[in-house]
C-alpha cells in the first residue's frame, strides 16, 4: 500500500528544490533544477515566471515517478521579495524583478521617502525602504516602463505563483506582504490602502492569509501538468528564508536562524514590533509571530565565484585549502560586498574589496577569506540586531553551507555563538513539506527534525578573530568613497 508523503517545492536564485516527505518527517527524495538569474544591467537580476512553474512540474514528475507513495498536500515558498506583475488575464507583462540583489529602484526610494516621509514609512512597515522592499521595485516600473504598467492588474512572488498555477487562488501570505513596503500595515497586519494607491496604483493587492493555512486544492488542469493527485490542498507558502526558519524550528521567541546560501540570511523571533533603520522588521510566517531580519546580498555566491574563477570542479578541493590556510588567511581581509550590501550596511552602490593580497597568497587563502568574510557580516548583524533591542537566546543554522564543518566553525569562532544544525539542513523545501503536512494532521519539528550537533566556538581563536573584525568594521568606510566611484563607472 503507498505511503502517505507531502511535497514541499522552493524556487530559489540558482535553482528549485523539491522534496518528497513522510508524515513522520522522514525524507523519501529530493529533486533539484538549476537555473540562472538574467542579468540585463548593472545592478539589475530577473527571471522568467515561466521557469519557476516548468520546474515545478518538472520536480513533482520526478518525486512522484515511483508508486510507492501517496502525496497528501503540498507546501512552497520562494525567494523573494520578488515582483512579478501580470495583467488580469495572469499573463505577466515582463520578467520579474529580483528581492535585494536588484538595486534598480534606488531613484524611487528616495522619491518616495520624500512624499511619504522616512520615518513614516519605517513606523507603520517595520522597515526602511531599501532595495529589498518590493514598493520601489513596483514604482520602477511604473516610471520606467509606463505602457507595461498600465496593463498590470495583480502582483505575483514565486511561491504565489505557483500557488496560483496550481490552485486557481490569488493570495498571498502576510510575511510576504510586510516586506512590500511601504504597501503594507505591520500594526494592522493588512494592505494599507492610502500607500498602496500611491506607489501601485491600478493593482488589485492579493488576499492576504498565513503561510501555513490552505490556499486552495489542487486543480484538475494543475494535476495533469505536475502529476499530483486532483483535491489535495496547497499551503499559502512564504519567502524562503522564513521556509527554511520553520525547517529547523527557529521561530521561539529568542531563536536566530544563520541561512547558509547564495545570499546569508538572518532571522530574529522578537516577542514585539522592534524597527532599525540597518535592518528588516517583519511579521513572521506565523499567526502572532514578529521578526527582526538581516540579510547579506552574498555569501555562497562569492565561494561560487572564486570557485569558477580557480577552474576548480566543485567546492571539496577549495574547502580543504581554506582550512590548510587557517585563521585569518594568511592576512587577507575581504569586505564581501560584490553584489552591493544589504543590512546592516544598506549600500546598493558597495563592492567586495580584499584587502592584504601579496604573490604569495593561494586559492585557499582566498577562499577562507570568502568564509571569513560572511563570518565578520554575521557578527555586524547580531550586533546591529541586539542593538535594537533583540535578545538572542539560541542560533540554528540551516541551508547548504551547513553540510561541511568549516563554514559553520569559522562563523562560531568570529561570532563566539554557538550554532545548532538540525538532522535535515536541506531548507526552505522541507520547510514547506513540515507547512503542507499541518494541511492534513500534526507536525512536530523535534519529531521531524531533531538537534544533531553543536558547534561550538573555539576560545583558542577569539583573540585573533577580534582584532580581524576591528579591521573589517574599519575597512567599508575606508574605502567606500572609492568603490562608489568604482561602481559609477562600472554603470556607465
Amino acid at each position: 500500500m503507498p505511503r502517505n508523503a507531502v511535497i514541499g517545492v522552493d524556487i530559489g536564485t540558482s535553482s528549485s528544490k523539491g522534496v518528497l516527505v513522510g508524515l513522520d518527517g522522514a525524507l523519501l527524495r529530493s529533486a533539484v533544477r538549476e537555473h540562472t538569474a538574467e542579468r540585463p544591467g548593472p545592478g539589475r537580476f530577473e527571471m522568467e515566471a515561466g521557469l519557476w512553474w516548468r520546474e515545478f512540474t518538472e520536480l513533482t514528475r520526478e518525486l512522484t515517478a515511483e508508486p510507492d507513495t501517496a502525496v497528501v498536500a503540498v507546501g512552497v515558498s520562494g525567494m523573494g521579495p520578488c515582483v512579478l506583475l501580470t495583467d488580469e488575464d495572469d499573463v505577466p507583462l515582463r520578467p520579474a524583478i529580483l528581492y535585494g540583489v536588484d538595486t534598480r529602484s534606488v531613484p524611487q526610494i528616495e522619491r518616495l521617502e520624500r512624499r511619504l516621509g522616512a520615518r513614516e514609512i519605517m513606523a507603520r512597515g517595520g522597515s526602511a525602504l531599501t532595495t529589498q522592499a518590493a514598493g520601489p521595485k513596483i514604482a520602477w516600473i511604473a516610471e520606467e516602463e509606463p505602457a507595461r504598467y498600465a496593463r498590470a492588474r495583480r502582483l505575483y512572488m514565486p511561491s504565489s505563483w505557483l500557488v496560483r498555477a496550481l490552485t486557481g487562488a490569488y493570495v498571498l501570505d502576510h510575511h510576504s506582504a510586510s516586506q512590500c513596503t511601504p504597501l503594507y500595515d505591520t500594526a494592522a497586519r493588512d494592505w494599507y490602502a492610502p500607500w498602496a494607491a500611491e506607489v501601485a496604483p491600478g493593482i488589485d493587492l492579493p488576499p492576504l492569509r498565513w503561510s501555513g493555512e490552505q490556499a486552495g486544492a489542487v486543480t484538475a488542469e494543475a494535476a495533469r501538468e505536475t502529476n499530483l493527485p486532483a483535491g489535495i490542498p496547497v499551503t499559502t507558502g512564504t519567502i524562503d528564508a522564513w521556509a527554511e526558519a520553520l525547517s529547523v524550528g527557529a521561530q521561539n521567541t529568542g531563536d536566530l536562524m544563520l541561512m547558509y546560501g547564495t545570499t546569508m540570511f538572518l532571522i530574529h523571533t522578537v516577542p514585539e514590533a522592534l524597527t532599525s533603520p540597518s535592518l528588516w522588521g517583519t511579521v513572521g510566517a506565523l499567526p502572532d509571530t514578529r521578526n527582526l531580519a538581516g540579510g547579506m546580498a552574498t555569501s555562497g555566491a562569492v565561494t561560487d565565484w572564486l570557485r569558477d574563477l580557480s577552474g576548480a570542479a566543485d567546492h571539496t578541493e577549495l574547502l580543504r585549502l581554506a582550512a590548510e590556510s587557517g585563521p585569518g588567511a594568511n592576512g587577507l581581509l575581504m569586505l564581501p560586498y560584490f553584489s552591493g550590501e544589504r543590512t546592516p550596511v544598506m549600500d546598493p552602490e558597495a563592492r567586495g574589496v580584499i584587502a592584504g593580497l601579496t604573490l604569495s597568497h593561494t586559492r585557499g587563502d582566498l577562499y577562507r577569506s570568502a568564509l571569513e568574510a560572511t563570518g565578520f557580516g554575521v557578527r555586524h548583524n547580531i550586533e546591529v540586531i541586539e542593538e535594537a533591542g533583540g535578545d538572542i537566546r539560541r542560533v540554528v543554522a540551516v541551508g547548504g553551507g551547513t553540510r561541511g564543518p568549516l563554514w559553520t566553525q569559522i562563523v562560531s569562532d568570529i561570532t563566539g555563538r554557538e550554532q545548532e544544525l538540525r538532522s535535515t539542513t536541506i531548507g526552505a523545501s522541507y520547510g514547506g513539506a513540515l507547512l503542507a503536512a499541518g494541511l492534513v494532521g500534526e507536525a512536530r519539528i523535534d519529531d521531524w527534525n531533531p538537534v544533531r550537533a553543536t558547534v561550538s566556538p573555539r576560545p583558542e581563536h577569539a583573540a585573533r578573530y577580534a582584532e580581524l573584525y576591528a579591521l573589517y568594521r574599519r575597512l567599508y568606510p575606508a574605502t567606500a568613497e572609492t568603490v562608489h566611484a568604482l561602481a559609477a563607472l562600472q554603470e556607465r
